[in-house]
């Protein structure tokens, strides 16, 4: 199996919608960091492309028709060298609304693992690495704070894509768009459904609500043995 379609589009640009919506279409599995995050072998595979090693992508992407979002996009030239036959697409939104969101959720998220996990879990301490490496580093320069230098790095990469591959092989898309454009695009029969609409903002503010929480258990755990053995001494 290889790579039908290639998403080239950054996280948080409506990328686990057309995850979705891809899969409504026919590309039965597609790529997107969830798939990372959840899978070992994927971990590995992502931090050694990280380190600039030679990829086999056959194997990356074995069982996968498609990929959507982080880490696949960083590497979008590369893959669409590799499947020639595959077509790309290009999530975009608004950049100000883009940065506003990925600041208040993948990367506070991806940032703030806490010490004592890092240390405790290789898988994480890899994964975050890999992430550090590819995106906060590799393409935005440690900037996140810096709203005009994220924005501009992602207008950029808009360009770099539209430059970078043949108008017939790309579809620039927004959620907003729906169905149709995409439809054409991959030659699909429009679904008697609604496009996706998946908003992961409440669910990953959660998430970081509860990584914050987890950072302080190591000193309650040693607040509460230093109790114990005040009152065992008592």
């Amino acid at each position: 199996m290889t790579l039908e379609v290639i998403g080239a589009g950054f996280g948080r640009t409506g990328t686990k919608s057309m995850k979705i919506a891809l899969k409504q279409l026919g590309y039965a599995r597609c790529h997107h960091m969830l798939e990372v995050v959840q899978n070992p072998s994927q971990i590995d595979y992502w931090s050694r492309a990280s380190l600039g090693e030679n990829m086999d992508w056959d194997k990356v992407f074995d069982g996968f028709k498609a990929s959507v979002d982080w880490p696949s996009a960083s590497y979008y030239k590369e893959l669409a060298a590799y499947y020639p036959d595959a077509k790309v697409i290009l999530t975009v939104r608004d950049p100000d609304a883009w940065y506003k969101s990925i600041t208040e959720t993948i990367y506070p998220l991806t940032s703030s693992v806490p010490a004592w996990i890092l240390f405790l879990s290789k898988a994480v301490r890899i994964h975050t690495a890999s992430v550090n490496r590819t995106i906060w580093h590799g393409t935005f320069d440690d900037r996140m704070d810096d709203q005009a230098h994220v924005t501009q790095v992602f207008r950029d990469h808009i360009e770099d894509v539209k430059r970078s591959i043949r108008p017939d092989r790309l579809l620039v898309h927004e959620a907003k768009e729906g169905w149709e454009p995409l439809c054409e695009f991959l030659g699909k029969p429009i679904p008697d459904i609604p496009y996706p609409r998946v908003n992961e903002t409440r669910d990953m503010k959660r998430a970081l609500g509860l990584l914050k929480m987890v950072s302080y258990l190591p000193w309650v755990l040693l607040g509460a043995g230093v109790l114990g053995l005040v009152y065992a001494v008592l």
